[in-house]
């Protein structure tokens, strides 16, 4: 399901995974629900247990799918939160910041000591120290340096107070023992820190439970060597099906015995001790995310690094693309404070309201390049190519279209449910890919059950041998599946010739918009590379303006480059590969019209080769031309006598 939902779902540093022993996997951001824990399951190659929220247990086909992949179930306070009745204020801030009156409250039945009081909005949370009447509660200080600490005081301090929820306090021992029993018999535990899933484009802020399952364990079990892996979920449009998702795990982290010692002694050294292993849980998972405080900022660092040109003019691998957005977000959070930033921050938002306004997309501009007959001619020849694999694609889609609406209606309809339940979704799109899988996995065997009974039906009211009247709802039955997929890969590519008709379209129409535009972006991009190329060295040491932002693997690990430039092929991949490469061979426009690319950078005509872990190299090519080494890196290149003898015509 994972294959056929995901165009491409690529692993990076797979190789990082410890094969044996006891390892807890901490996943971030949970942008996807119940759809990341199947990919890190799919990409860990170990067995794992998850933790899952409790209620989820009780979901029709959620808990079924749960119970067979061995979940732990957790009872999270936040799935317990009721109403308050009545009104809380804060009647003086400065002399008693403590003490919580109430309007019409009951606090002495709705709450007990250690229980939270959560204000609307994410506004802050209240922790119950005593309860003194049915109107006054004390609460925990609360620390003035918390970012949301002026908007809880100016909330509770209005004339008519604030509304507010009771969460209560739930004991978790049972879990946490489970859990050092799993990790005791050296299993696999996988965790999502941040509580729950999400669509914001950064992580939440962890909880500390993945650090008490770690410090206990260790402290319960002692010579117990538990590795914390982090593991980066990166979606390229999460909720949409045939999007691509990267997985990228971190390196293990081992737990300090000073940690241990100090969670065994309790108290406040069992706190400092919490305190520091998810400190250090945090940094790795940043080293591994994509973090931007909003999908704005994220839009933007994703034009900026299409427009860099050494990004630009090289074909990426989706790792690689992460990779290169990450560092950006650093090199931003850095300088967006600077004048240069600022002023290429607004040229790159203009840049894209210009893309809107003409239905393009950034990667299109550059093809807006052809002349007069050659463009009217590559249109019409498009156009016959997409009616082609329209027709290619139509039996598939008319096959399966109840199944698309119907995970369209219901996913919809489950995003807005969980929305209206949760205080910091924008707007339930991590809900949304979950229940598209889960009404396909019931949905497809069902709708074909259904047409091959029909097929039956059918066959049964002729006058054949009963061979015949078996065999063709059998045939049924077995060629559905392929059809579908057949159809599907071919509804992709006309998607994609579809796609490129845009930029065609407006050479002809409006060849001084387009040559205007190609000009903007040109210029856009030298700014970039020139201001990336300044401050570039000064973030990464590793920085190469000539190769990229980098010139060698961050992690300094062979096998890590290995990866990235080798790949692995799914069993999808393989059997796509008439589909995406045989017949789009010949159905290329170059091979139709014997036309080649107008422009040809250098970076073209590089073949780039990596070393493997056997120390052998592979290149990106089919042909075996002289190599050299860059001194400090582990890519080779061909020597630039070699590819100024290839660019030469013959004679």
């Amino acid at each position: 399901m994972c294959d056929i939902f995901f165009r491409e779902i690529r692993s990076r540093g797979s190789h990082k995974v410890p094969l044996t022993g006891p390892v807890i996997f901490v996943a971030a951001p949970h942008n996807n629900q119940f759809v990341d824990p199947l990919i890190v399951m799919r990409e860990c190659h170990r067995r794992v247990s998850f933790l899952i929220a409790e209620k989820s247990m009780h979901q029709r086909g959620i808990g079924t799918l749960a119970r067979l992949v061995h979940a732990i179930p957790v009872v999270r306070p936040q799935d317990l939160a009721d109403n308050g009745d009545g009104r809380i204020h804060l009647l003086n801030a400065k002399t008693n910041p403590t003490l919580i009156s109430g309007v019409d409250t009951r606090f002495l039945q709705k709450v007990r000591p250690q229980d939270t009081l959560i204000l609307p909005r994410s506004a802050g949370k209240l922790q119950v120290v005593r309860v003194i009447s049915d109107t006054e509660v004390e609460v925990k200080k609360w620390d003035p340096s918390d970012p949301r600490h002026s908007r809880m005081v100016t909330m509770l301090t209005k004339p008519d107070g604030a509304a507010y929820k009771c969460v209560p306090h739930v004991e978790q021992d049972g879990v946490y023992e489970r859990v050092y029993d799993e990790l005791n018999n050296g299993e696999c535990i996988t965790i999502f820190p941040e509580g729950g899933s999400h669509d914001r484009a950064e992580m939440l802020p962890l909880k500390a439970g993945v650090t008490i399952m770690a410090l206990g364990a260790a402290a319960k079990y002692p010579g117990l060597d538990v590795k914390i892996v982090p593991c980066g979920l990166n979606y390229f449009h999460a909720h949409r099906f045939r999007s691509r998702a990267v997985i990228e795990f971190g390196n293990p982290i081992t737990i300090p015995a000073d940690l241990i010692e100090k969670f065994k002694q309790g108290g406040n050294d069992k706190r400092e001790a919490c305190s520091s292993l998810l400190e250090t849980i945090s940094y790795a998972l940043k080293s591994v995310t994509v973090n931007c405080i909003n999908d704005h900022t994220l839009m933007m660092i994703q034009a900026a690094r299409r427009l860099y040109k050494p990004a630009a003019n090289r074909k990426l691998h989706i790792a690689q693309v992460v990779d290169l957005n990450r560092r950006f977000v650093i090199g931003y959070n850095l300088y967006k404070d600077d004048p240069k930033v600022i002023e290429l921050q607004q040229k790159v938002v203009a840049y894209n309201q210009l893309l809107k306004y003409h239905g393009l997309k950034d990667h299109q501009v550059p093809e807006i390049n052809l002349r007069e007959w050659r463009t009217f001619f590559l249109l019409l020849y498009r156009i016959l190519i997409l009616v082609v694999w329209g027709l290619l694609a139509f039996p598939g889609a008319i096959l399966n279209l109840p199944i698309a609406i119907v995970a369209k209606v219901i996913s919809t309809r489950k995003a807005r449910e969980a929305l209206k339940g949760s205080s910091v979704k924008i707007s339930g799109r991590d809900v949304l890919a979950t229940w598209k899988f889960l009404v396909g996995l019931v949905l497809i065997p069902t709708l074909y059950g259904l047409y091959t009974l029909i097929v039956l039906g059918f066959s049964l009211q002729t006058d054949w041998a009963w061979k015949w009247k078996l065999l063709l709802p059998l045939a049924t039955w077995n060629m559905l599946p392929f059809i579908s997929y057949a159809s599907m890969r071919f509804g992709e590519n006309g998607m994609d010739v579809y796609k490129s008709l845009r930029p065609l379209y407006m050479a002809l129409v409006d060849p001084d918009s387009t040559r205007s535009l190609r000009s903007i972006r040109e210029n856009l991009s030298e700014d970039i590379s020139n201001l990336i190329n300044e401050y570039g060295p000064h973030v990464f040491s590793d920085f190469d303006p000539n190769g990229g932002v980098y010139n060698t693997d961050p992690s300094k690990d062979k096998q890590r480059v290995s990866e990235l430039g080798e790949g692995r092929k799914t069993f999808s991949q393989i059997a796509s590969e008439f589909v995406n490469a045989t017949a789009m061979d010949w159905l290329d426009d170059k091979n139709i019209f014997n036309w080649s690319r107008q422009e040809e950078t250098d970076s073209s005509d590089e073949t780039l080769y990596f070393l493997d872990k056997h120390g052998t190299i592979s290149a990106s090519t089919s042909d075996a031309e002289p190599y050299h080494r860059t001194p400090g890196s582990l890519a080779f290149t061909k020597p630039r006598s070699e590819r100024r003898r290839r660019r030469k015509p013959t004679q």
